[in-house]
C-alpha cells in the first residue's frame, strides 16, 4: 500500500462557484430562526445571523460598486488586493466575507507585524488598500500606500472612511445591492501567510475551490460522526452551542474555525480581540461557552497558571487543539482540569498550504470503528485527501516508517505568490509537499514525528528532537515544564550537529535547583534513549522558549544565541 487514500466516503459534488453560496446562501439557512451569530466578549456587541448576512452584502456592495454610483469601485479586474491588519473584530469577518462575494482577494496580515515584517508583507502580497484597526493605524501609515487607500475597520477616524461608513453609505444611498460574482475553482480567494520557521513569511494563495473542498471536508466529518453521536445537548443559552475563540482570524486556524466553519448549523461565536488570561477566563462563564479552540502555547499558559485552576469552566463540553503538535502531557493535564465534563481533546494536522486540515482525530466509533483515535497520534485523513510517505531517497517508505509527507487534494493551495522558486519547490506535479516527517501505522493513523527541516542526522542516523523533547517532559519528577531540543555544532564533522535541550523549570526544578536538575534530566535521556540521541550538545536552563504567536517552537533564535556565544568564547581563546 503506496498511497493512501482517506477512510471517509468521498466529498460531494459541488458545482463550481463563489463559496459565499456554500456559506451564506444555501436553501437550508432560509428556515432557521434567526439567532445570535457574533458576540465581542470586550465590548459585548452582537450580531444575529440575519444583521450579519446584511452586513457582508451591504459591505460587499459598497466596496464594489463603481465610484460614480457611489462605491469605492474595488475589482479583481483592477489587480486589486485588500490588506486587513487588525486584532479580531466583527467587522474584521464581515469584511472578509463582503470580498469573498465581490471576488476580491484580502490578505490576512498579523497584527503582531513588526515595521519590518508589516513591510515584507504588504510588498508579497502587493495589497492595494489596507483596512486597519485604529490601534495599528500607525503601522498602516507606512505601508507606503496613499493615505486614502487606507481605511479603518472597527470604530471612526476622523477624516478617514471605515467599513462602519460604507455599509452605512450603500444602505443611506440606497446603492443598488451587488449579485455575488462567479469564481472558478482557481479565483484566488485569500492570501495567509506560513508561519516563516525556515525565513521569512511567504504568502499562501488559497481559491475559493480549495475553501469549498475544505469546508465539505469537515460536513463529511461532522455528518459520520452524527451516525454515532447523541445529538449532543449544549450548555449555551437556550440550548445553544457557544464557540468561544481567541485565536488571530490572520491565523489560518482561527480564520476557519470562526469566520467559515460555523454557518453548518445554528451556532453562536464569541471572539476576544487578544489573548489575555484574565479576560478570557472570566468570558467563559459570562457566554456560557461550550466549545473552545487552543493552540499548544495557549495550553501550556493556562496548565501553569493558578487562575485556570481557580475558573469556573463548568459550561466547557468540547476542547479543540491544533496549529501544532501537542504533547502527549500538556494533553493530560488540560484534560484532568475538566473533571469527566470533556471526554478528549480534539486534535488534528494540517498547515496554511492544505488550506487547513490534512487529518484530524476521529469521534469514537466513526466509520464502525475503523477510524482509529490512538493517543500521541494527529489522526486520519480527511475526506478527499490522499497521501505518500516519502524516504529521503525518494523511494516511498514501508507502514510506520517515517518519512516526508507529500498530500494530493483538491484543498491543496495554487502556490505561493511572487516566489516561482518555492512554489516550484513545494508544490510539485500536484503534490503538496509538507516538509513534515510522518509515519502512517497498519491501521492508516498518522503520527507526526517532525519537521523534516529539523530532523537531525547524528553518526549518519536520523534522530527526531520532538521525541527527545517528549522524553524529557515525562521524567518521573515533572522538572521542567517545557522543553526545546535543536542541533547545534560540536559534531564529528564540520556539518554534523548534535543535540541540544532548552529546558524551563518547573516548580520541582527550582526547588531541586538547575545544576542538579539538568543532571537528572541527562541521566534520564541516558537511560530512556539510543545512544546517538543524548544531549551531547548539553543541557541549559531558560526563563521561556521562543514561540511565534500560534505555538511554533523558534527553534532557530535559540540555536543562533547557543552559536554566537560559542564563537565569542572562541574568540577570547
Amino acid at each position: 500500500m503506496m498511497y493512501y487514500k482517506s477512510m471517509y466516503p468521498d466529498l460531494p459534488d459541488v458545482p463550481e462557484g463563489n463559496v459565499h453560496h456554500l456559506l451564506l446562501n444555501r436553501p437550508d439557512q432560509q428556515t432557521w430562526p434567526d439567532y445570535t451569530l457574533y458576540v465581542n466578549a470586550t465590548t459585548d456587541k452582537r450580531w444575529s445571523f440575519r444583521q450579519f448576512v446584511e452586513r457582508v452584502r451591504d459591505g460587499a456592495t459598497a466596496l464594489g460598486t463603481d465610484i460614480e454610483q457611489g462605491g469605492l469601485g474595488i475589482s479583481p479586474a483592477n489587480g486589486e488586493i485588500v490588506g486587513i491588519l487588525s486584532d479580531n473584530c466583527l467587522d474584521y469577518i464581515a469584511l472578509l466575507h463582503s470580498l469573498l462575494a465581490i471576488t476580491v482577494p484580502f490578505a490576512l496580515i498579523s497584527a503582531y507585524s513588526t515595521s519590518f515584517e508589516f513591510k515584507h508583507a504588504v510588498s508579497l502580497s502587493q495589497a492595494t488598500r489596507i483596512f486597519v484597526s485604529h490601534s495599528l493605524l500607525p503601522l498602516a501609515l507606512t505601508s507606503g500606500l496613499p493615505n486614502d487607500r487606507i481605511y479603518i475597520l472597527e470604530g471612526h477616524d476622523e477624516g478617514r472612511l471605515s467599513y462602519e461608513d460604507l455599509v452605512s453609505r450603500a444602505r443611506h444611498n440606497r446603492i443598488p445591492r451587488l449579485p455575488v460574482k462567479h469564481a472558478s475553482r482557481d479565483t484566488l480567494a485569500y492570501l495567509v501567510f506560513s508561519s516563516g520557521t525556515s525565513g521569512l513569511p511567504k504568502a499562501v494563495m488559497i481559491s475559493h475551490g480549495n475553501l469549498t473542498n475544505s469546508i465539505l471536508q469537515i460536513k463529511v466529518v461532522g455528518e459520520e460522526a452524527a451516525k454515532v453521536q447523541k445529538p449532543p445537548v449544549w450548555n449555551g443559552p437556550n440550548g445553544m452551542q457557544v464557540l468561544f475563540n481567541v485565536l488571530p482570524i490572520h491565523h489560518t486556524y482561527g480564520l476557519h474555525v470562526s469566520c467559515f466553519r460555523v454557518f453548518f448549523s445554528p451556532i453562536t461565536v464569541v471572539l476576544l480581540p487578544k489573548w489575555d488570561i484574565n479576560a478570557y477566563l472570566d468570558a467563559i462563564p459570562k457566554y456560557r461557552a461550550t466549545t473552545i479552540y487552543l493552540v499548544p502555547s495557549l495550553v501550556h499558559q493556562l496548565v501553569h497558571r493558578p487562575e485556570f485552576q481557580a475558573a469556573d469552566l463548568s459550561t466547557v463540553q468540547t476542547v479543540l487543539c491544533g496549529a501544532a503538535y501537542l504533547p502527549v502531557p500538556l494533553s493530560e493535564a488540560l484534560l484532568s482540569r475538566f473533571k469527566g465534563a470533556v471526554e478528549r481533546i480534539g486534535e488534528g494536522y494540517g498547515m496554511s498550504e492544505s488550506t487547513i486540515a490534512i487529518a484530524n482525530k476521529p469521534y469514537p466509533g466513526v466509520l464502525n470503528g475503523r477510524a482509529k483515535n490512538k493517543p500521541g497520534s494527529t489522526g486520519v485523513l480527511l475526506p478527499g485527501i490522499e497521501v505518500r510517505v516519502v524516504r529521503d531517497d525518494g523511494t516511498l517508505a514501508a507502514v510506520n516508517e517515517p518519512g516526508e509527507l507529500h498530500v494530493r487534494a483538491g484543498c491543496v493551495a495554487l502556490g505561493y505568490r511572487n516566489n516561482t522558486k518555492a512554489t516550484k519547490e513545494t508544490f510539485v506535479d500536484g503534490w503538496l509537499h509538507t516538509g513534515d516527517r510522518i509515519r502512517i501505522d497498519e491501521d492508516g493513523v498518522l503520527f507526526y514525528e517532525d519537521r523534516a527541516k529539523d530532523t537531525l542526522k547524528v553518526s549518519g542516523l536520523q534522530v527526531s528532537p520532538v521525541e527527545i523533547e517528549n522524553t524529557l517532559l515525562v521524567h518521573p519528577d515533572k522538572l521542567i515544564v517545557d522543553a526545546s531540543v535543536a542541533g547545534v555544532s560540536g559534531g564529528r564533522t564540520l556539518d554534523e550537529r548534535i543535540p541540544r535541550a532548552w529546558v524551563v523549570l518547573s516548580s520541582e526544578g527550582h526547588k531541586l535547583g538547575a545544576s542538579a536538575t539538568i543532571a537528572k534530566l541527562d541521566a534520564w535521556v541516558r537511560e530512556s534513549l539510543s545512544k546517538y540521541k543524548w544531549l551531547r550538545g548539553g543541557i541549559e536552563v531558560v526563563d521561556i522558549i521562543p514561540k511565534s504567536p500560534t505555538g511554533k517552537v523558534l527553534r532557530r533564535q535559540l540555536v543562533e544565541k547557543y552559536e554566537n556565544g560559542q564563537k565569542a568564547i572562541k574568540a577570547k581563546l
